[in-house]
């Protein structure tokens, strides 16, 4: 199936031909084969799977858009995504703890929600490291 996935400042496929795609979606992870029902779905913080006839590669994606067309091609709009394989494990472990400590330290309830932005993000970061 015909894939494109791309971010601000990168683009990863571009109507390249892949196998599979497996996607962090607000209502849940779900893959895509060819012929997969059209869909549209927003993207939470997580990784996703692009399965090639060569094997697989993994992104993490920030927020986003997915688009499954009627004929099977997809598209991924991400607002921040990197190769997982690029990822800085000591960056992102000092990153979390620092957005724990925002979240017990959050005396308002604005500061509360982007302490737990941050949080689930970071969790997500750590994650795809595993």
């Amino acid at each position: 199936m015909a894939f494109t996935f791309a971010s601000p400042g990168d683009v990863f496929y571009n109507k390249a031909k892949v196998n599979q795609v497996d996607v962090p979606s607000m209502s849940g992870s779900f893959g895509i084969l060819p012929d997969h029902v059209p869909t549209l779905g927003v993207l939470k913080p997580g990784v996703v799977t692009v399965f090639e006839d060569d094997g697989a590669k993994r992104f993490f994606v920030s927020s986003g858009s997915i688009t499954i067309n009627d004929d099977s091609s997809v598209q991924i709009l991400a607002e921040e995504a990197h190769p997982v394989e690029s990822l800085d494990a000591s960056a992102i472990r000092d990153g979390l703890a620092k957005a724990q400590q925002d979240m017990s330290a959050a005396g308002t309830e604005a500061a509360k929600a982007e302490a737990q932005i941050a949080l689930e993000c970071y969790e997500a970061l750590q994650k795809a490291l595993e």
